[in-house]
């Protein structure tokens, strides 16, 4: 292997050369550290901070790579969607669900899609920040969640937003804290749109009018 192919190899391959730079940087920071010690000491430092960083790296490539891990879910956060021409696209997340960033009331709210779920859904956490109020002599409707049945109020959201998509005057159901851990965009978002459909990784949505 000439210089030019093990450049070339290095290059493809950073968290090696980081690891091999920090390595020689070591070693060169033993040699001078005799005749000065403060340069020697800065060198072993820097040395140091290489080694750490190249571990810390290569433990998140490998949590990447392990989709089901903690790490892996931590690491894969949710995201907005992507507009891809008249379509809003969403990634699957990690976990194996399809996870979206939205504006709620304007607010960043992290949302799950739930095809299960029959009405869009948040916390009361949620519900206080972005402004949201059980409408006036509501008695509340039972729903079945993952902790079981709990009492919902009903909300009126101005707007629910993310990608190409846009819901004004959206009936939200406000779950007790504790009893709601997760917000869902359920049937009652879903049903507006012209279509929506699963492909492979991708949860693509088509709104109307489009």
């Amino acid at each position: 292997m000439n210089l030019g192919e093990l450049g070339g190899f290095l290059f493809d391959q950073p968290l090696l050369t980081l690891t091999i730079a920090a390595i020689l940087l070591a070693v060169t920071a033993g040699m001078v550290s005799a005749a000065r010690p403060r340069v020697g000491q800065v060198m072993r430092n820097a040395a140091y901070l290489g080694l750490v960083a190249a571990l810390l790296l290569t433990v998140a490539q490998l949590a990447g790579h392990n989709g089901r891990s903690e790490a892996a879910l931590w690491l894969d956060r949710t995201r907005p969607a992507e507009i891809v021409g008249k379509e809003t696209v969403i990634a699957m997340r990690a976990d194996g669900h399809f996870w979206v960033e939205a504006r709620l009331n304007g607010e960043p709210v992290d949302f799950l899609i739930d095809t299960g779920a029959t009405y869009t859904g948040v916390s009361n956490r949620v519900a206080r920040r972005v402004g949201l109020r059980p409408n006036e002599k509501d008695e509340g409707v039972l729903m079945d969640t993952a902790n079981g049945t709990i009492v919902a109020q009903m909300a009126s959201a101005n707007s629910l937003r993310f990608g190409g998509i846009e819901a004004n005057t959206l009936p939200v159901a406000i779950g007790p804290d504790g009893e709601v851990d997760t917000n869902v965009i359920g049937m009652n978002l879903l049903s507006q749109l012209a279509s929506w459909r699963v492909e492979g990784s991708r949860l693509i949505l088509v709104p109307k009018g489009r």
